[in-house]
């Protein structure tokens, strides 16, 4: 077999959706493959797997997180481990003392710059775990004070930096050549320094603007060390303390692998493309493009991005970018991650999160990425429907469904505490509430009854609380709840998966009847979400009513269908024969029937949802009409209008009956 390259004037072109330029041979690798057989084919891979590959051939055992084998390195070196631990206790103790003393003596502590500025030296000096820590809280404004969160968001990007010397060392040493043979300029000072690495802004050769990240030094000894001395501990918590039921190893664990990954710019860098792929098409939503050729494991070269953190409020506004609506972008984003495909962004705190002068929400760094999988995915919405129709028992089973709770648990008293938890949402929308309050409520929660938290949902809490603290920075009243409704709605009127359909099911039937208040609900809110496509609704619609799967909501639609005609046809007939026997100038009461008042609700109901039909994006009577006339001659819908009117004839003749029998 012969392999040829080919040159890079033969190599195709790619289009690059981000900024609409064309990507040549720096790009694409297209490799020329020649059989024995004398046949050609071309393979082409991307810089991204050639360097994935490349490095993961040659991976070193500690680029990876191996809790065994970090424990069998330790338990041999105890001198090392005791001295870390007097090293994090003695100043963190020293400091408790001082806040201790401090409200002893009156002093205001939750409004002492000097302490919060001591809470911030101090953390920077514990390493990149307890930084990691910092970071989280400075996102929270309802739980941190105004003086320490100033200090602590220092923590996402203000950390001190580490010599120009030894950034450059590591440059040459991955990249293969010093920092002035690869960039056309470089920054003679980093411009950030974050928990674990420091960022140049430089410039290309080829003169695109770009940022170039390079790792702390000795960050795997500090982190590993801390890791071991935390997992350690979970351990013996986990252990000794029978209350505990989580599994706070697994948890660590957890932590510990999205730490290590991130330590790895090359993972870094697939990060960045896949949630390129995944998330780049949403509406506003910008993700910087990566430079292969300039990056390694501990060097990478992304492109530059013009920004404004999304907590600094003034400075968007002065741009004239609505800094509320980026965090909207941001929550359907969260959303899609989550819910959707899964790939999530666990560190969204605001150094992560830029508006561009062009009022794009950015995203940065993309080294600590979790996943959760597709039943975990399902389980979440079922879990919010059942808390929107309050069925405690429903949302107990999705627990268990979750891993919180094992199958053999008893429910019986875990359903009314659910009851109590949700108790504040009675008088109004559960999307009212914050997930903070949720979280705290179900954490009380947790501890009395024998949940266990699973490691994969510490990270999505994460998550989701970091960027519902940004958004309540911005706007005090904001609800992440609230927003999140229009595309949970979309997602159950669109998504075909049977766990979801059963769940469409639950909202829209309650002992058998059919509440039209909700249908009604969800085709308001799902009309506000970004990508609701009404076509698509009422195609999928369609096929999920005429299938099997679709045989129960059928049967009732069918119900509520004949008894909206019925209701109609008595009130035509009732006017009718009311005008009629005004213009004979009889005088006796109208003894035709008019609608009940259900049946009447019912008809309202039908004429306010034909009009949120009408309203929606993508409504377009033309097509509506095309598409109509298409539907008609399909055969499932040709069964459902029989089932119709064959129910509505037998109504009519049996009433018809009844008036001749009672005449």
């Amino acid at each position: 077999m012969i392999v040829k390259t080919l040159p890079p004037s033969s190599r195709p072109i790619q289009e690059d959706s981000r900024n609409g330029t064309n990507r040549r041979s720096d790009e694409l690798d297209v490799i020329d493959v020649v059989p024995e057989d004398g046949t050609s084919s071309l393979v082409v891979r991307s810089p991204r797997l050639l360097a994935a590959q490349k490095v993961k051939a040659n991976a070193q055992p500690e680029t990876l997180y191996d809790p065994v084998g970090i424990a069998a390195y330790y338990q041999n070196r105890p001198l090392q481990v005791v001295r870390r631990i007097f090293a994090v206790l003695g100043p963190t103790l020293s400091f408790a003392f001082g806040l201790w003393s401090d409200s002893k003596r009156g002093i205001v502590v939750k409004n002492d710059r000097r302490r919060a500025t001591q809470l911030r030296v101090l953390l920077t000096r514990l390493g990149p775990a307890y930084i990691k820590i910092g970071q989280a809280l400075s996102t929270r404004p309802d739980l941190v004070p105004p003086v320490y969160l100033e200090e602590l968001t220092k923590l996402q990007d203000q950390l001190p930096p580490f010599p120009n010397e030894i950034a450059y060392q590591f440059i040459k040493e991955e990249l293969g050549a010093p920092p002035e043979e690869v960039y056309a300029e470089l920054s003679a000072q980093p411009i950030a320094a974050a928990s674990l690495g420091q960022v140049y802004k430089g410039k290309l050769k080829t003169g695109e603007e770009v940022a170039v990240k390079v790792q702390r030094p000795d960050l795997r000894e500090g982190i590993t060390i801390d890791l071991y001395i935390l997992r350690n501990l979970a351990a013996w918590v986990q252990k000794k303390v029978k209350r505990v039921r989580s599994d706070l190893v697994g948890i660590l664990d957890e932590l510990g692998d999205r730490i290590f990954e991130e330590m790895d710019y090359i993972h870094e860098g697939e990060n960045a493309e896949r949630f390129f792929e995944l998330y780049g098409h949403i509406k506003d939503v910008y993700v910087p493009k990566i430079y292969w050729e300039y990056t390694n494991r501990r060097v990478l070269t992304m492109e530059w991005i013009n920004g404004t953190k999304l907590t600094q409020t003034e400075e968007i506004s002065a741009q004239g970018i609505d800094a509320r609506y980026l965090i909207e972008v941001g929550v359907q984003c969260s959303l899609r991650q989550l819910l959707e495909h899964g790939f999530f962004h666990a560190d969204p705190h605001p150094g992560n999160l830029l508006a561009t002068p062009d009022g794009k929400l950015a995203y940065l760094d993309f080294g600590m990425m979790s996943e959760i999988k597709p039943p975990q995915r399902y389980g979440l919405i079922e879990a919010i429907v059942h808390v929107v129709n309050r069925d405690f028992e429903g949302l107990a089973k999705d627990y268990v469904k979750l891993d919180f709770l094992s199958p053999e648990t008893d429910l019986t008293p875990i359903i009314p505490a659910f009851a109590r938890v949700f108790a504040d949402a009675e008088g109004a929308s559960v999307a009212d509430l914050n997930i903070k309050s949720i979280t705290d409520e179900l954490s009380a929660l947790m501890y009395e009854y024998p949940f266990r938290v699973p490691p994969y949902y510490a990270l999505i809490i994460r998550s989701l609380v970091t960027l519902e603290g940004i958004a309540i920075y911005i706007d005090p009243n904001f609800k992440v709840l609230s927003e999140a409704y229009p595309y949970v709605s979309k997602r159950l009127l669109t998504d075909p998966a049977p766990q979801l359909r059963a769940s469409l099911q639950d909202l829209l039937f309650k002992d058998g009847r059919f509440r039209w208040n909700r249908l009604e609900n969800l085709l308001k809110n799902a009309r506000n979400s970004q990508d609701y496509d009404f076509n698509l609704v009422l195609n999928q619609g369609i096929e999920f009513l005429s299938s099997e799967r679709g045989a129960f909501i059928r049967d009732k639609l069918v119900d509520e269908s004949v008894n909206g005609l019925d209701a109609l046809g008595k009130n035509v007939l009732h006017n009718f024969t009311s005008l009629l026997r005004e213009r004979v100038g009889l005088t006796a009461v109208n003894k035709t029937p008019a609608a009940t008042v259900e049946q009447q609700q019912t008809l309202e109901h039908i004429k306010r949802i034909l009009g949120i039909l009408q309203e929606t994006r993508g409504f377009d009577p033309m097509q509506l009409a095309s598409q109509i006339a298409q539907l008609l001659v399909n055969s499932d819908v040709q069964r459902l209008g029989q089932q119709i009117a064959n129910r509505f004839t037998q109504k009519a003749v049996a009433r018809l009956i009844r008036q001749l029998l009672a005449s």
